[in-house]
């Protein structure tokens, strides 16, 4: 992929993952902050699938980034946001293109290992969200109260379940559009 095809596909999937985290969010109020539902994760899941690893994170970074630090009740967490997403995109397009060289496959094959390269993807997300964000507000932000402990644990519940669907729409979105993404490169470029 070129580089400047590389580049307007972050950026979309950068739009994407914005849109996702924040319109399609239900929020979840602790006593120590906020959770929440979304499907940003998905989106950047599905931008290191169609790209790379460093593309996809750099996409959730971008996206989910900015749309913590437009929302108040995030504005704060931005940067554990920013380090969090792009570890996602980074981990699940490095397994995906360096493990099982998805791009090579087809069929049974290329479901399972997309299934799975977002599932170590997710994985991550979902021990790393409740821990960064335990050793964020504790050290980082100085909130050692005892209402941390209700953020933590409702974190890790709506990372899981944030988890779950987003390995579910990026492996069911990942392989339709990837051949259509592909052959519109390809005609592309024989048009120039």
């Amino acid at each position: 992929m070129k580089s400047i095809h590389k580049l307007v596909l972050t950026a979309i999937m950068s739009a994407l993952c914005y849109v996702a985290f924040t319109f399609i969010q239900i929020k979840i109020p602790t006593p120590a902050g906020y959770t929440s539902f979304h499907l940003g994760n998905a989106f950047c899941v599905l931008a290191a699938l169609l790209i790379d690893g460093v593309s996809g994170g750099i996409a959730g970074a971008i996206g989910m980034g900015i749309g913590d630090l437009l929302d108040p009740a995030y504005v704060i967490t931005a940067p554990k946001t920013i380090f969090l997403k792009f570890f996602i995109g980074f981990i699940t397009g490095t397994i995906a293109h360096k493990v099982f060289h998805i791009k090579e496959l087809n069929g049974k094959q290329l479901f399972k290992a997309t299934v799975i390269s977002c599932l170590c993807g997710m994985a991550f997300n979902m021990l790393g969200e409740p821990l960064i964000s335990y050793l964020y507000y504790n050290l980082i932000l100085n909130n050692s109260s005892k209402a941390l402990s209700y953020l933590t644990a409702a974190k890790f519940i709506t990372t899981a379940v944030n988890g779950i669907l987003s390995i579910i729409i990026a492996s069911l979105l990942y392989i339709p559009s990837s051949k259509r993404l592909n052959r519109f490169i390809e005609n592309y470029d024989e048009k120039k």
